[in-house]
């Protein structure tokens, strides 16, 4: 390539054994280099690589290969654990005898921090210095805490705060499409070109696989593990291809198709299997829109949602400023290992396939509780209307009071002082007022005057998923410019806020003049990072707050993110929708989601006359011609040129030093976790599950969100009072996701979300059980701690998908420290499961047809697990066990589970207690260092 030359594991030499490599899929391409360039003979054998070569596309996924990535990826939610994770596993490996230094990432390791800001200002000109200043206020203790680890671990390196998120940093940045290697045993040698892979601690990781990189969200502790050198242990997949042809029609976003396309695949069912993308709608499709769909993976259930390496995947790596011999090198390298697409190219073979006409693609939304529920705009109002009445009709309806509003322009809380903060503007708004014509006591919005049932609240730009794609984003800042020329402005009791994924937005809206009229509308920009769509949307307006919890108000918000499950965007605000960027603008100048944008105005201009979403919406020439204009390579490489160095706030941080971290024990968000403290050196027995308690009975669709800690942590819940005797005021709570450092506050949020209802306690909401056999109602933190006195270990029943959504390791950990050693489950989400192997908690899955209901299981009676350690075994017998429940009474009930340990590799983590004992008994022994030459990359 140009002077340099390259070494690399050639994918044709396969040929000689009669592999036909034009049939494999590019994803599976991908996994085939890596297991070439990682054979060994031990992890990686001939006949993993052969299996793969010649892999059979319609059978039962049943081969586990060991995949390498080339790095790991963490953002600081995620990450803090893991590198306290870390820090704890070199104390034990003191204590137990070794070196603690062996306990450093063996590969690059990169921790965006990007999921500490929260919204507590909005619609302010000092939005962005406000939530600043209290983010580090909040988080000094964190920030110091990774800077220590920046310095004690090698190959570990952070993004500071307020720079991006981490999928559109490691998007624009951070992603290499093709490492290269220095081989420190042969010098002499040109280096190795091999392809960057990935895995990360955040679900929405498969966002890089817009740009042909292979990668997926697992959990932290799976994260450490490969961190530390251990293969991620996986079955071959099945691959769905998915044709895309024609183009999007004038009106529809690429937010529309990804919408279109995460229902389509939802539908079909995916989970656990690869998606890849081809067609000739990717001819002009511009990696921004391939981002957006990868991105989505999770909400389609997919491990990743890949699309080929092309000429658009070149001219992005040219427009974000990437090194032209980089550039120059993934185009030879991906053309010598045929993974470059080229339109025309032979269609690859498919488990199964897909296709969508971009041509079909119509307006859409997604809600009011799933990602995947799209709703056509043009139908929207109807649908409101149906969800609002389901809503309604699960809960009693309570009288509404009118209550006064101040409409100030401006209405935010300061965190620290509880005090409402007022810009311009004055007047009164009143609020519940009632329409006596409206089914079931329902309260809606009549005028602009007026809030009720319906009433946006919350408008937010936020999130990776759009704030990655400038058709987007360009689009909302033409709809606020012309909004602002007709004379429109946002409702006031809507709290707007855009939150850029990276800098490189703010300059580029800066530049196209569309910056000034987002502001007018209120949407300033409230920091760098993922706020509302993670539940960091900050506290509402008091008066608002005050009405919703009087009137038992259904108040929405519409947010441009990717998740919307119950209780993760605020938890005073019930519906939540998705939209693209112009779409969340749209809302929120008209303020509630009970209207037809196709048919009723928007509200009335300054000229008197009505404003509909077609005066407002721009063309896509518009679009594209300030696209051309204002998006330019040199924004990229002037924002990017000093990723790592921070602002004055991070280099002015303390930095601790020494290979052990000094834990303060008064700390509330680093604490030393207990996960090694009783571990020994040799091998446990295989634990025997008898005399279990059910400490929850859930239904279906039960995620992540419901199990770990997130979002605001209220006073009177466990959590709360754990930080009240700890000194710590309510002002200086933060959220649950700052303090994922500190295992005691986490515990105490496991299954503590407010919309998580607990059947073995009806009639309560929020992280409530039923202790046994006394029958007393109580938290399940504190059920736990009276099981775990007495020594009566613990099951959770749940129906199906059990842990989907965010990859969040503290949904495997929190049941871990609750005592929790299984899971009877109808069906699981991919990464959840992994997680709770890694902890070292049973998931075993109800036979087919089975579920809790039907069995009869009321959550009352003691449990055991018969069979376990045949299961467990290399016997022919299969993985299935029996349970067996004692009721009261003396009456026994027996059925049969499946253990969803897939894989040996799972076998070893479960029986060692969990990844990080069974590495850290490795590292012990001797056996864990890497056996790879390719460790060091740049």
């Amino acid at each position: 390539v140009g002077e340099h030359s390259f070494r690399y594991f050639r994918l044709k030499a396969l040929e000689s054994a009669g592999v036909d490599l034009a049939r494999l899929p590019f994803s599976l391409k991908i996994l085939l280099e890596n297991l070439l360039r990682h054979e060994d003979g031990v992890s990686v054998t001939s006949e993993d690589v052969l299996a793969l070569a010649r892999w059979d596309p319609k059978a039962v996924p049943s081969r586990e290969i060991a995949f390498r990535p080339s790095r790991v990826l963490l953002q600081d939610f995620t990450g803090v654990p893991a590198v306290v994770d870390l820090a704890a596993m070199r104390d034990a490996m003191k204590r137990l005898g070794g070196d603690p230094t062996k306990i450093n990432p063996l590969q690059p390791v990169e921790l965006v921090i990007d999921h500490s800001v929260q919204v507590d200002e909005a619609g302010t000109p000092r939005s962005l210095s406000t939530n600043t200043k209290m983010e580090y206020h909040r988080n000094q203790e964190r920030y110091t805490f990774l800077r220590w680890g920046q310095d004690a671990f090698k190959n570990f390196r952070v993004v500071p705060p307020e720079t991006g998120i981490v999928h559109q940093v490691n998007l624009e940045y951070l992603a290499r499409v093709v490492f290269t290697s220095s081989d420190a045993t042969d010098e002499a040698h040109a280096p190795i070109a091999y392809l960057d892979t990935l895995v990360g601690t955040d679900s929405h990781t498969p966002m890089i696989n817009g740009l042909g990189v292979l990668g997926w969200g697992v959990g932290g502790i799976e994260a450490e593990a490969a961190m530390l050198g251990q293969p991620v242990s996986m079955l071959i997949p099945q691959v769905v291809g998915f044709k895309l042809f024609g183009a999007l029609p004038e009106g529809a976003t690429a937010t529309d198709m990804v919408l279109t396309v995460t229902q389509m695949l939802r539908r079909r069912g995916v989970v656990g299997r690869f998606v890849e993308f081809f067609g000739d709608g990717l001819d002009h499709m511009p990696v921004a829109d391939r981002a957006t769909i990868g991105n989505m993976s999770p909400e389609y259930g997919a491990t990743c949602g890949i699309f080929p390496i092309d000429d658009q995947t070149l001219q992005y790596l040219r427009l974000t400023g990437r090194p032209e011999n980089l550039i120059r090198l993934i185009e030879t390298y991906t053309k010598e290992q045929g993974l470059f697409r080229v339109p025309g190219a032979p269609v690859p073979e498919y488990t199964d396939i897909m296709e969508l006409d971009l041509a079909t693609v119509v307006p859409s939304i997604a809600g009011p509780k799933r990602p995947q529920d799209r709703v056509l705009l043009r139908e929207s109002k109807e649908a409101w209307e149906t969800s609002l009445q389901l809503m309604l009709d699960a809960r009693p309806v309570r009288p509404v009071r009118p209550v006064q509003l101040a409409t100030s322009a401006a209405t935010v809380t300061d965190p620290k002082s509880e005090q409402r903060l007022e810009g311009e503007g004055g007047g009164g708004t009143a609020v519940g007022v009632e329409d006596p014509h409206a089914p079931s006591a329902a309260y809606r919005p009549l005028n602009q005057g007026y809030i009720g049932h319906g009433s946006v609240v919350i408008a937010a730009i936020t999130s990776c998923t759009n704030t990655s794609n400038p058709s987007v984003m360009i689009a909302a800042g033409l709809l606020a410019k012309k909004a602002v020329e007709k004379g429109l402005t946002t409702k006031p009791w809507v709290k707007a806020s855009l939150a850029p994924g990276s800098k490189v937005v703010t300059e580029y809206l800066n530049d196209s003049g569309l910056t000034e009229p987002l502001n007018q509308l209120r949407f300033n920009t409230v920091g760098y990072g993922c706020t509302t769509c993670i539940g960091n949307s900050g506290p509402l307006s008091l008066e608002i707050s005050q009405a919703i919890h009087d009137d038992d108000l259904v108040a929405v918000s519409v947010l441009s993110g990717n998740r919307n499950f119950e209780g993760r965007i605020n938890s005073e605000v019930r519906a939540n929708y998705l939209a693209s960027p112009p779409l969340v603008v749209a809302y929120a100048l008209a303020g509630t989601m009970d209207i037809d944008l196709y048919k009723e105005p928007l509200g009335t201009g300054k000229d008197g006359q009505p404003v509909f979403l077609k005066d407002l919406w721009p063309t896509r020439e518009e679009v594209q011609e300030t696209i051309l204009k204002s998006v330019r390579v040199e924004m990229f490489r002037e924002k990017y040129g000093k990723v790592f160095d921070g602002d004055e706030r991070w280099q002015a941080l303390p930095v601790p030093h020494g290979d052990l971290y000094a834990w303060n024990e008064a700390s509330t968000y680093v604490k030393n976790p207990p996960y090694f403290e009783e571990m020994g050196i040799e091998l446990p027995p295989l634990p025997e599950i008898k005399r279990a308690r059910i400490l929850a009975l859930l239904g279906d669709s039960i995620t992540t969100d419901h199990i770990s800690p997130a979002g605001a942590i209220k006073v009177q819940s466990p959590a709360g009072k754990y930080l009240l005797d700890n000194g710590v005021e309510v002002s200086e709570f933060n959220s649950y996701g700052s303090r994922r450092g500190n295992h005691e506050v986490m515990v105490r949020g496991t299954f503590a979300n407010v919309r998580l209802r607990n059947q073995l306690a009806p009639g309560t909401e929020g992280g409530y059980t039923r202790f046994l056999p006394d029958g007393d109602v109580t938290s399940i933190f504190e059920a736990s701690e009276r099981y775990q006195e007495q020594r009566v270990p613990l099951i959770v029943l749940a129906g199906k998908e059990y842990g989907s959504g965010s990859s969040r390791d503290w949904a495997a950990k929190g049941p871990k420290l609750l005592g929790i050693v299984a899971v009877i489950a109808e069906s699981y989400e991919r990464i959840h499961r992994s997680n709770l192997v890694g902890m070292g908690i049973l998931p075993l899955q109800f036979g087919a047809g089975d579920n809790a209901e039907g069995l009869g299981l009321t959550g009352e009676g003691v449990y055991a697990v018969e069979g376990l350690a045949e299961a467990l075994s290399d016997s022919p017998g299969g993985r299935e066990v029996t349970v067996v429940v004692e009721q009261a009474g003396g009456m026994t009930q027996r059925f049969t589970a499946t253990v969803r340990i897939d894989t040996p590799q799972e076998i070893l983590y479960y029986k060692h207690g969990g990844i990080l004992n069974y590495v850290l008994r490795q590292l012990l022994s001797g056996r864990g260092e890497p056996s790879t030459s390719s460790r060091t990359a740049t």
